[in-house]
């Protein structure tokens, strides 16, 4: 539905291992978040300890500070994917709302919001997952749980079950679908269908409070 070029989170998160000692300052999350980088650009195959520790300007002994192998380092990619991109579709799924209509707009806000849901870097894990069992498995495990939590969030309104199962899949499906066919949108063509979503994900009218709060996160996400 609504989405901007997002840019990932760069918070330091060293899961209590300190930088190097000496000169060099290179975390951990550095270490991760160029690999990350890596993989939306070049792919898997390109996620290559050499080239990361190059282009940070250190040696290979900063890499095993923190990691065992290039095995261990792809595992924590790909779990810091499912923190990042899976976990803040959940958390913005389960965020307080008054109505229906308002938490479909925290998910829409999960798309937009500084260090929110990054579509390039979810079709890159996918395109990793064709070439890896593994990652498949990791991918159906998170579509399962983002797909879990929106379903809960009709059933918070007194969906049935079996309706709240499938707008559940209509909406996540339809937001990954925009992105996979690369549909080119200006914000402002994509917020003027805003109300019109809301009212075919819900079957309920959203007031004009909502639409007008959502809009105004939408063009402003990192003011508000």
């Amino acid at each position: 539905m609504v989405g901007t070029e997002l840019k990932r989170n760069r918070d330091a998160d060293d899961s209590g291992k300190t930088a190097l000692p000496g000169n060099v300052k290179v975390t951990k999350e550095d270490w991760l978040n160029l690999a990350m980088d890596l993989l939306v650009s070049h792919g898997v195959s390109e996620v290559k300890v050499q080239v990361i520790g190059n282009r940070l300007g250190v040696s290979r002994s900063s890499f095993y500070w923190y990691f065992k192998s290039r095995e261990d380092l792809l595992n924590q990619l790909l779990a810091k994917w499912e923190q990042t991109n899976t976990g803040v579709l959940i958390r913005y799924s389960e965020l307080k709302a008054a109505t229906i209509t308002e938490a479909v707009t925290n998910f829409f806000r999960s798309i937009v919001a500084p260090g929110g849901f990054d579509h390039q870097l979810d079709f890159a894990v996918r395109e990793w997952a064709r070439r890896d069992k593994a990652v498949r498995q990791v991918i159906d495990r998170s579509d399962s749980a983002r797909h879990e939590a929106l379903m809960r969030m009709y059933e918070r309104f007194g969906y049935p079950s079996a309706e709240a199962d499938i707008r559940a899949r209509v909406l996540y499906y339809q937001q990954i679908g925009y992105y996979a066919l690369e549909l080119s949108e200006t914000l402002e063509e994509r917020l003027a269908r805003v109300e019109g979503y809301l009212y075919c994900f819900t079957g309920v009218q959203p007031s004009r409070n909502e639409v007008e709060a959502f809009f105004e996160f939408a063009r402003n996400p990192g003011r508000t």
